[in-house]
């Protein structure tokens, strides 16, 4: 079912007040993770381990 022209612009005018209405917590978020110190072994480790048990699960399935 296809949307109307005006739910179109409704939407995307919604989407947009969104998008402003977050922007000043994100501009902020972003200054302060500058300051942060850097953790990628906290982030690295774990995906890892995903891709290795997602490519296990897919080789057994093969």
């Amino acid at each position: 079912m296809a949307m109307a022209t005006w739910e179109k612009i409704l939407l995307g005018v919604l989407a947009l007040l969104i998008i402003l209405w977050f922007f000043p917590g994100v501009k902020t978020m972003m200054r302060e993770s500058q300051e942060a110190p850097k953790d990628w072994p906290a982030v690295i480790v774990p995906l890892i381990a995903v891709v290795a048990f997602v490519i296990f699960l897919i080789a057994m399935v093969a």
